[in-house]
C-alpha cells in the first residue's frame, strides 16, 4: 500500500471520530472564543459591582424617597408669638380685647406692637388674608395653660366600672356597694350600675328603685344615662359620672338659698298677751 492510500484512510478515520467536521481546528478556536467571552463577562460584572468602581448602575442613581415625618398634633395646637418676622405682607388683625382691627400692613402692625408692648400670635393661617391676634405675654401664658389642660383631659381615657346587684340585696351589702361606687367616682371613673330582678320575681318600676338607691349615696353624682328599664323589664341600668363644676355650683347656690331665712316669716309680731293687756287698759 502506498503512502497516499494510508493518508486517505487516516484522514477519513479522523473525520468520522470528530463528527464529520472538516476542520477540527475550528472546534478548538470556537471553544477558546466561548471561554474568553465568559471570562470577559465575569470581569465586567466584577468591575460593575466593585466598591472601587466609579460606574454606578442606573437603579442606584435614583435616591429612595424620604419618609415624611408625622407631624405632632401638639404642634398644631401650640400657641406662641411669631415675633416681628411676619411672612405675609397684609394680615387681618384682632386686638388684645377681641375687636377686629381689619386688614393691616405688617409694617403698621409692627409699629403698633412696639407702641403697645404686645406680641403677635397666628390664629388661622389658611384664611386669606391670614388672621393674627395681638396678645400680651400674660394672655399667651394663660392660653398655653388652657391648651395643656385640654391635652391632659384628652390623653386620659375615662374608665367605666361595672356593678350588678339584685333587688333582694341586704341593706348592709347595698351600703358597701355604694361606698365602692363613691370611691370610683372620686377617681374620676364612670360607673355602670345594673339592678336586676331576683329569680322568679317580677318587680315593677325597677328604674325608680334604682334611682332611689343612687340617692342614698353621700356624694353628689351626675348621670351619663339616667335609670332606664332593660331586658324586657327584668333589669334597670344607669351610668354615673362625677359632677361637673357647673353642677356643683348650682347645688351650692340651692343650699345657700335654702339656708337663708324668709323675710316675710322673719317679721316680728307683737305678743298676744301684750295686746290683750293694752286692750284691757283701754277698756278700763
Amino acid at each position: 500500500m502506498s503512502a497516499g492510500c494510508v493518508r486517505l484512510v487516516l484522514s477519513r478515520t479522523l473525520r468520522a471520530a470528530c463528527g464529520g467536521s472538516s476542520s477540527p481546528v475550528h472546534w478548538a478556536q470556537a471553544s477558546r472564543l466561548t471561554i474568553h467571552s465568559e471570562r470577559s463577562h465575569l470581569i465586567a460584572c466584577s468591575r460593575r459591582w466593585s466598591p472601587f468602581c466609579t460606574a454606578v448602575d442606573a437603579t442606584e442613581q435614583t435616591p429612595a424617597p424620604k419618609k415624611k415625618k408625622k407631624q405632632d398634633p401638639r404642634d398644631q395646637a401650640a400657641i406662641g408669638a411669631v415675633g416681628r418676622n411676619i411672612p405675609h405682607r397684609l394680615i387681618q388683625v384682632i386686638g388684645d380685647t377681641g375687636d377686629n382691627m381689619g386688614t393691616m400692613h405688617r409694617a403698621d402692625v409692627i409699629k403698633l406692637m412696639n407702641e403697645q408692648g404686645l406680641k403677635l400670635v397666628l390664629l388661622r393661617a389658611n384664611q386669606d388674608p391670614p388672621v393674627y391676634k395681638l396678645m400680651s405675654g400674660k394672655q399667651i401664658h394663660e392660653e398655653q395653660l388652657k391648651l395643656r389642660e385640654k391635652q391632659k383631659a384628652k390623653a386620659a381615657p375615662v374608665q367605666v366600672k361595672e356593678l350588678t346587684f339584685s333587688t333582694g340585696i341586704a341593706a348592709h351589702d347595698l351600703t358597701t356597694k355604694l361606698k365602692q361606687v363613691e370611691s370610683w367616682l372620686e377617681k374620676k371613673h364612670h360607673v355602670r350600675i345594673t339592678l336586676r330582678a331576683g329569680r322568679r320575681e317580677t318587680v315593677a318600676n325597677l328604674d325608680l328603685t334604682l334611682e332611689q338607691m343612687v340617692q342614698q349615696m353621700e356624694v353628689t353624682v351626675g348621670f351619663v344615662t339616667k335609670p332606664s328599664v332593660i331586658r324586657e323589664g327584668q333589669a334597670a341600668m344607669c351610668v354615673l359620672r362625677p359632677p361637673s363644676a357647673k353642677e356643683l355650683s348650682q347645688i351650692e347656690k340651692k343650699k345657700a338659698a335654702a339656708l337663708q331665712p324668709d323675710k316675710t316669716s322673719g317679721r316680728e309680731t307683737p305678743p298676744v298677751g301684750g295686746t290683750d293687756t293694752t286692750e284691757g287698759s283701754i277698756q278700763q
